[in-house]
Formats: structure tokens, C-alpha cells, sequence
């Protein structure tokens, strides 16, 4: 990792309250392993160190604002990708038990060859369809959290995510901007399925300066058997949502 890149890092870090500094080794590991992976994979259309460190790694860490990771906690990665948030979270809460998930097979045996090269076993990475695993028993009202960083919409993510939680548990979602009328759709559809909008918090990407939204649902009660509806129906038929 070149010095202007672990500048941003440490820099970007802390402004979300992590000490990087510990971990800038295992950081650039994962910059390497990254870069070495997007050649044979496309997992990030970002090319410079200093993108990927700070629109990945810095980002996959402001998920951390509010506290709602703390502690030995079991953790789903929705639509994973390349491993965001999962690595940078496993490499600063190492407590943190993460099953990363994607429906693209390739991404996620790039995710699992480089958990093991990061020698970060608590990672363990699963294949499938949203819509699928959620309706796994092992899976459904197993998770303490659920994370996501995704532009879809936020009733898409509230029927995604909610039937992998326990009662209690919490989904943070990681989003730029949000429109009133998502919000409040996506409340709608939170309280369809078993959730709860507690917190939005709006805020700036350190550095970059890019407007960003960090929306926490918990899961208040059951999650009807319907939920989620079948492959590709969320999405195209999102609950009380119809984007412009």
C-alpha cells in the first residue's frame, strides 16, 4: 500500500473511531489480494489504491458508527461482492462472526480463498439468492445484524434482510442519499416484515466528502412466511415502493 493510501486509511478510520494503525499490515494484504482477484474476477471497477481504500475499506467501516457492532456477534453480509464490509470488518473486530453472501459463485470463492489468506476464520462465506436463503432454516431468525451496502431500494433490502434476524436483531444498511418518500416506504415495508426504522443518520465519507445514509431497522416481531416472496420479485415489485 503506497503512503498517500495508508494516509487515507488512517485518516479515514479514525474519523469513524477506529485505530487503523494496528492493522495497517492486514490491510494491505487485502489491498494486494483485491487487485490481484479483480483481474481474474471484476470485483470492483475501482483501479487506484486510494479509491479502493477509501471507497471500500473506509467505507465498509463507517457501518461501525452508532455502536451496533460491538461484542461477539453473528453477522450476515448481504450481496457481498468483493467482500464489503465483511473483510475490513473482520480485520478490526476480529470478535465479529461474519457469513458473507453473494449470488455470484466466483465472487464468493475469491471471498473465501482470501479469508483464509487473510487467516481470518471467522468468515465464513455462502452462495445463494437472497430470496433462497432466507428461507433456509439454518439461516432464517439465525443473525444478530445484517449489513448491506447496496443501491437498491429500501423496502427491497427491509424484505431481504429482515427474515435472516432474530427478534432483536438489526439491520444496517449503508446508503447514499435518501429521499423522504424512500424513507418512508421503506418503513412501510419494515413494518410489513417483522421490523422497525430506529435510526437514520446522515452523514459525509471522511475524506471524500460523499453524502451517505446509515439506516438501522431491528427486527420487532416475526417475519411473516411469505417474506421473502420468490426470486426476483422483491426487486422488480418492491413493497409500497415504485421508483421514478
Amino acid at each position: 500500500m503506497n503512503e498517500e493510501a495508508t494516509r487515507l486509511l488512517t485518516e479515514g478510520a479514525r474519523a469513524t473511531g477506529v485505530d487503523a494503525a494496528p492493522h495497517l499490515g492486514a490491510f494491505a494484504d487485502l489491498l494486494r489480494l483485491l487487485q490481484e482477484g479483480n483481474a481474474r474476477h471484476n470485483l470492483t471497477a475501482l483501479k487506484t489504491e486510494e479509491d479502493i481504500v477509501l471507497k471500500h475499506f473506509v467505507d465498509s467501516l463507517t457501518c461501525l458508527r452508532g455502536g451496533h457492532l460491538q461484542g461477539s456477534l453473528r453477522v450476515l453480509d448481504l450481496g457481498t461482492g468483493g467482500g464489503f464490509p465483511t473483510f475490513p470488518l473482520a480485520i478490526v473486530q476480529p470478535e465479529l462472526q461474519i457469513t458473507p453472501v453473494d449470488a455470484t459463485r466466483k465472487k464468493i470463492e475469491y471471498v473465501r480463498a482470501t479469508a483464509e489468506a487473510l487467516n481470518l476464520p471467522q468468515i465464513t462465506p455462502r452462495s445463494g439468492r437472497a430470496e433462497e436463503l432466507g428461507r433456509d432454516p439454518e439461516l432464517r431468525g439465525t443473525f444478530d445484524r445484517v449489513v448491506v451496502r447496496a443501491v437498491a431500494a429500501l423496502p427491497i433490502l427491509a424484505e431481504l434482510a429482515l427474515p435472516f434476524l432474530k427478534s432483536g436483531g438489526l439491520l444496517i444498511a449503508q446508503k447514499g442519499p435518501i429521499t423522504p418518500e424512500e424513507l418512508n416506504a421503506g418503513r412501510r415495508a419494515a413494518r410489513e416484515v417483522g421490523g422497525a426504522v430506529r435510526e437514520v443518520d446522515p452523514f459525509t465519507l471522511p475524506v471524500t466528502g460523499d453524502d451517505r445514509t446509515l439506516i438501522v431497522i431491528e427486527k420487532v416481531a416475526a417475519t411473516p412466511e411469505k417474506y421473502p416472496r420468490a426470486v426476483g420479485i422483491p426487486n422488480s415489485k418492491p413493497l409500497f415502493w415504485r421508483a421514478k
